[in-house]
């Protein structure tokens, strides 16, 4: 991987900056969480259900508050993220609340090197795939952290939201729906707070359902089901419509939003 060191490195700069602002924005609701609330969304806490004494590893963490959730629900906890500023924050955010949990500063694709344990549940949620550059080497670490009979849990946004430029009103497809090759922009602002006084690099890459599906059947893991929705907790859209239960969806629905795999390691 040492080929992508350099996207990295752009990305971990981009994520070490939008900490700051992140702790700050509503959308986050670091104050809520302090005062009890859980940032876990109903497709998580469904698919995974009673946790309490389960080990769960939570891949790219960010500033650890679903992974700090899971801890306040009785799992026992450790997040993995790349940046540095999230995991330093991770941990005064867990100290604050008086809650446990171990945060491991480094690429996810290092995990092996960086975690030595295995666990009963790997869990990864929302805006995460698009960071790795190929999904094999991704499908194989989980496999390796999980015990025998042990979960792994994804929910994501749909690969065909990545199609299109979510900084234009025109909602036409830009980028192509699965390919190997590096999208590198220049984006103002964050998905957190559209209006901050943010501006830097992120490379990502866009991976088609297949992509994921293969790369996981290819490690070794049974799939429990694959689901897609045409509901997601978050607007990623600027048009999107906020409906009763607090999910966001298109009008018309034309194609889903979220995806979610449950797989077992056998």
């Amino acid at each position: 991987m040492k080929k992508y060191n350099r996207y990295f490195n752009v990305n971990q700069k981009s994520w070490d900056a939008r900490v700051p602002m992140h702790l700050e924005s509503e959308f986050y609701n670091v104050k809520g969480f302090n005062k009890g609330e859980s940032t876990l969304q109903a497709f998580e806490l469904q698919a995974l259900g009673e946790v309490r004494g389960e080990k769960l590893l939570h891949l790219q963490c960010h500033f650890g508050l679903d992974t700090l959730s899971w801890s306040r629900k009785g799992a026992i906890c450790t997040g993995i993220d790349l940046s540095e500023t999230a995991i330093q924050t991770a941990r005064k955010l867990a100290e604050t609340n008086a809650l446990q949990a171990d945060f491991v500063c480094g690429n996810v694709l290092d995990t092996p090197k960086l975690v030595e344990d295995t666990f009963d549940i790997v869990f990864t949620s929302y805006g995460v795939i698009n960071w790795l550059p190929d999904l094999t080497e991704w499908g194989q670490i989980i496999a390796a952290k999980l015990r025998h009979g042990g979960i792994f849990y994804m929910v994501e946004f749909h690969p065909i939201c990545w199609m299109f430029d979510h900084e234009s009103s025109i909602m036409s497809p830009v980028h192509t729906y699965s390919s190997s090759d590096v999208i590198e922009e220049v984006v103002k602002g964050s998905y957190a707070d559209k209006t901050a006084n943010l501006t830097g690099s992120e490379c990502t890459w866009n991976h088609g359902l297949g992509d994921v599906v293969n790369a996981l059947i290819d490690a070794g893991l049974q799939l429990s089901f694959l689901n897609e929705h045409y509901e997601t907790p978050y607007p990623i859209f600027s048009d999107l419509t906020q409906i009763s239960n607090g999910l966001f969806i298109q009008k018309p629905s034309l194609y889903p939003l979220l995806f979610e795999i449950k797989a077992i390691k056998q």
